[in-house]
């Protein structure tokens, strides 16, 4: 029989620390597989586009957060077997849906930016990715509220 497997959506802040700490030990108690999935978005490129070393900052800055997820990862006791990690391009709720069906997922585990005016309004800006998956998503969802440990 093969082990479940539980998606984590990453995105390079707190709260993606605190959705990789969650799912890691989530995944430890559940016996699962954890795959980590972040889909690459502005904030992982250089401001200036036009600089001669753009694309090699972009792939640098893409490695540091794999290298941190892993460092969280060793942190919680869940490096190692039983842990995949991805990058991939696209719409956010659309990429995590699309790589839950690809290693069918049981669960995606996502980190929250919080509720408050300040949250409401980034979310003018840049829509909710949690609140994008429960409306669009068959599976299960657990977003990790910013409190969390």
């Amino acid at each position: 029989m093969t082990r479940p497997v539980l998606l984590l959506g990453y995105a390079l802040g707190p709260a993606g620390d605190r959705a990789v700490r969650v799912a890691a030990d989530l995944a430890s108690r559940l016996g699962a597989d954890l795959h980590v999935v972040h889909v690459v978005d502005s904030r992982d490129y250089p401001v200036d586009p036009d600089a001669a070393d753009f694309d090699t900052e972009a792939e640098r800055r893409l490695a540091d957060q794999h290298a941190r997820v892993e460092a969280l990862l060793r942190r919680a006791g869940h490096a190692g077997a039983g842990y995949s990690q991805d990058t991939v391009r696209g719409a956010p709720v659309a990429a995590l849906a699309a790589a839950a069906d690809t290693v069918d997922a049981f669960m995606i585990v996502v980190g929250s930016r919080g509720e408050g005016p300040g949250s409401a309004l980034a979310r003018l800006v840049e829509p909710s990715v949690s609140h994008g998956l429960i409306g669009h998503q068959s599976r299960p969802v657990l977003v990790v509220p910013a409190g969390a440990g």
